[in-house]
């Protein structure tokens, strides 16, 4: 994530901010995500730091769920990119479900910077139905009877907003066996099976070159799953698969390298806004060094980049380590995995050309 600056007094501000600490000024995000801008002083209206005219207003679910994301007035809508993406919402009369909300929400705004940055922003359904992309946020039935399940098909992603619980993700995680889940993870993941949809729609040799990477996504998926669970994945999944769900499907194979990719532009490109570099005690060895990254939206270097990646995670895990918590990054990929996020890259790439 990058940081931004206070357009009025020119103090940091973090992604989350609606407020400046220096100055007190007003912030929001303009539509692409990634531009903040200060409230004109003289009218409920944001200026853009680009045109100077002060057509933003307040997304409609600001005061709701904080968010700082903007409307263009000539839109003629409520809501801002983020949250008019939304199909379904949960009760708002339970105060547990709205924290789980705002939660859910603060982490998809985050996913979408990057997409916004990658220059692949969703479309939303309600504009394009065979490209396009909703949520449906869904809460449990009270005796237990229904519980949604998160996913993805055909351009709608469905959450459980259990999955904002702290208690419940990490009783999840435990279940399931898995090193890493959190929200962001969840959304990443998901919007790599809408772009897995989107891609095979839209780019004619998209499916066959897949088929080379990643194998038969015709494989049955249901069985596939079924297997997965019941008998867990090959001894020998970590020598081709990022993670051992990734093992279960190519599909899933596809998700998972998808959410790694952008795991990895978002880490650098925070290490790249706070121009972080080390040089370890143990001089001999080049893993333990880092030289300020270049911005992974905008280098043309992708190994750099993933080499970034690796050894920035070699530290912040032993910060973490320190501190008694799990490893910030608790994932080794292996060549093949590596040649999988690259061949992501450059189908990201390729799509972002022709849009």
């Amino acid at each position: 994530m990058l940081l931004f600056q206070c357009d009025n007094c020119g103090h940091i501000l973090f992604f989350e901010n609606s407020r400046c600490h220096q100055c007190d000024a007003q912030q929001g995000i303009l539509i692409r995500g990634t531009t903040f801008a200060s409230r004109a002083s003289r009218e409920d209206r944001w200026l853009d730091p680009n045109s100077g005219a002060a057509t933003w207003t307040r997304c409609a679910n600001a005061d709701l769920i904080g968010c700082n994301w903007l409307v263009d007035e000539s839109d003629g809508v409520p809501h801002c990119a983020a949250c008019r993406l939304n199909r379904t919402i949960p009760p708002l009369d339970t105060p547990e479900y709205l924290e789980r909300w705002k939660a859910l929400e603060a982490g998809k705004r985050r996913v979408l910077y990057s997409l916004y940055r990658l220059g692949i922003p969703p479309i939303d359904r309600n504009a394009n139905a065979e490209l396009g992309l909703c949520f449906d946020f869904l809460a449990s039935s009270p005796d237990g009877s229904e519980i949604p399940l998160t996913g993805h098909s055909d351009g709608v992603i469905t959450i459980n907003i259990g999955e904002a619980d702290p208690a419940q993700c990490e009783a999840m995680r435990e279940e399931m066996n898995e090193s890493y889940r959190t929200v962001i993870g969840h959304f990443r993941h998901e919007f790599g099976h809408h772009y897995w949809d989107r891609l095979a729609k839209s780019q004619p040799t998209f499916v066959d070159g897949f088929r080379s990477v990643f194998g038969d996504e015709r494989r049955d998926y249901a069985e596939a799953l079924r297997r997965h669970h019941e008998s867990g994945p090959p001894e020998d999944w970590a020598a081709r698969h990022v993670s051992a769900y990734a093992s279960s499907h190519p599909w899933e194979d596809w998700a998972e390298c998808w959410a790694h990719y952008l795991h990895i532009l978002d880490t650098t490109e925070t290490a790249h806004a706070f121009g972080l570099q080390f040089q370890s005690q143990l001089a001999f060895d080049p893993e333990l060094a880092l030289s300020p990254p270049s911005d992974p939206y905008e280098s043309t270097d992708f190994e750099a980049t993933l080499q970034a990646g690796s050894r920035l995670s070699i530290a912040l895990n032993s910060f973490n380590r320190g501190m008694g918590h799990n490893d910030f990054y608790p994932f080794a990929p292996a060549e093949p995995v590596l040649e999988k996020i690259a061949w992501v890259h450059r189908q990201i790439r390729a799509l972002r050309d022709v849009e």
